[in-house]
């Protein structure tokens, strides 16, 4: 490998790696709130509530019903009123965590939902306020589960990304394009997919050992 193609697989992956961890923390950010509020205003829960329940299930619905390419071009107003323009990593960012908020959301919400109802009602029985159930029961036994949700999150976002790069953004989807597409390079193409897939293999043994530290079980 020549250090010019070096440079520039070195470059790309930087840009990969951080239009990939700015949206997935973004995404955790809000995402996992959101699977919370879903879970507990659910039938039969302690907030149930389906005035709030159901428009904001509605909203995680469509947000996922929507393909990344497509959202990518949709949104390209509200992307260049946020951060004053819709080329390049940053603003690749903006459709990257909006696309997985929803994602992230509906996975909580199925994490929590096998918690076993027991504990919740235990601890109320003990007297615990809603956010003590919230923080130390719920969170607490789903930690490996959201974990779990997190890495396929991420998984998702490094393909998102590749994508990106066939509209603005940097990062290896351009340089796969840019140089093994239109120029039809092989030999970029291949190192290309080979730091993708060592990138999937690496997040994905993270979380595999993040999620086992975090099971009380283990």
């Amino acid at each position: 490998m020549s250090s010019q193609l070096f440079n520039i697989l070195l470059s790309a992956t930087g840009d990969t790696l951080y239009m990939v961890g700015v949206s997935a923390l973004l995404s955790a950010l809000f995402g996992i709130p959101l699977g919370v509020v879903l879970y507990i205003t659910r039938k039969g829960k302690f907030f149930a509530n389906p005035w709030i329940n159901y428009p904001l299930g509605t909203i995680v619905n469509i947000g996922r019903s929507i393909p990344f390419i497509i959202l990518i071009l949709y949104i390209i107003p509200f992307t260049k009123l946020l951060v004053g323009t819709f080329i390049g990593n940053t603003a690749a960012i903006v459709p990257l965590t909006i696309s997985a908020i929803p994602f992230v959301a509906r996975m909580v919400e199925g994490v929590l939902i096998e918690v076993p109802g027991g504990l919740v009602e235990a601890a109320q029985s003990m007297g615990a306020t809603p956010m003590q159930i919230i923080n130390k029961v719920l969170l607490a036994e789903a930690r490996p589960g959201i974990i779990n949700a997190m890495t396929i999150t991420i998984i998702g976002l490094i393909g998102y990304s590749a994508m990106a790069g066939a509209v603005g953004a940097g990062g290896l989807g351009k340089v796969a394009i840019s140089y093994g597409y239109q120029r039809y390079n092989v030999e970029i193409m291949n190192y290309t997919v080979i730091i993708l897939v060592l990138m999937v293999q690496g997040v994905q043994s993270l979380g595999d050992f993040l999620a086992k530290r975090a099971d009380r079980r283990s």
